[in-house]
């Protein structure tokens, strides 16, 4: 039996790693898509290709669009990364949402899924536990995958992608959780969106959830934090030695 093929979009961090797990358990031969848009957190890159690597990922693709040249976030501008927020106050959008980025980013993996005549488009958006962004919700996947069946050779003669965003309804534990069951080395993955050097900052709504994870979880963070965070039981990381 052929095995099937997947494109999967992978930024090298919590969520798109388990993604790629999953992909894989369910039998997927797995294309994976990283993009270098000019984030401030490039650092990410280097852990997407560890995690593909590591996932057994059949090809691994880093694509350059420079979203600098319309900044607007603070992850391609000199907008400051807003750090120590509370998690109650993630609901509103906040200047770390990149403009359009999974339009455009699903946009790639469509085209990609057309070239390799693959009926899937993995992609780690998650509305549980997440910042408030538009573009992470059931009712944008829903509406980009209308989008697909009428834009593609492939959907019109009948043979479209599938856009599949199996993390999106789970909590930041039920992600952790899944993922330690698929064996998922979170050591390896990077998540923080104002990182120094190779550590993460532990202040920025990226690392705020993910510790937060860890420790509703249960489990021990294996983050390397370049700062401690220091409020309450879910903030203490590790420092650097």
């Amino acid at each position: 039996m052929e095995q099937r093929k997947a494109v999967v979009l992978l930024s090298g961090g919590l969520d798109s790693s388990t993604l790629l797990a999953l992909a894989r358990h369910d039998g997927f031969d797995c294309y994976c898509l990283t993009f270098a848009y000019g984030q401030r957190h490039a650092v990410e890159m280097e852990a997407a290709r560890t995690v593909a690597a590591r996932l057994g990922a059949t090809a691994h693709r880093i694509v350059d669009i420079d979203l600098r040249v319309f900044g607007g976030s603070a992850l391609t501008d000199t907008i400051p990364v807003p750090k120590d927020r509370d998690v109650k106050e993630m609901q509103s959008i906040p200047v770390t949402y990149v403009p359009a980025r999974n339009t455009i980013f699903l946009a790639y993996a469509l085209a990609w899924a057309e070239v390799l005549r693959s009926r899937a488009i993995f992609i780690g958006v998650n509305a549980v536990d997440y910042s408030g962004y538009p573009d992470c919700r059931p009712e944008f996947i829903a509406a980009f995958q209308q989008l697909a069946n009428y834009a593609t050779k492939a959907a019109v003669e009948g043979a479209g992608p599938t856009i599949h965003a199996p993390l999106i309804h789970m909590s930041k534990v039920e992600i952790i959780r899944r993922g330690l069951e698929l064996r998922v080395d979170y050591s390896i993955t990077h998540s923080c969106y104002d990182p120094k050097g190779d550590l993460a900052c532990g202040h920025c709504d990226s690392c705020i959830l993910r510790r937060q994870g860890f420790a509703d979880a249960g489990v021990p963070d294996p983050t390397r934090y370049y700062r401690a965070p220091v409020r309450g039981s879910s903030s203490r990381g590790r420092h650097p030695k």
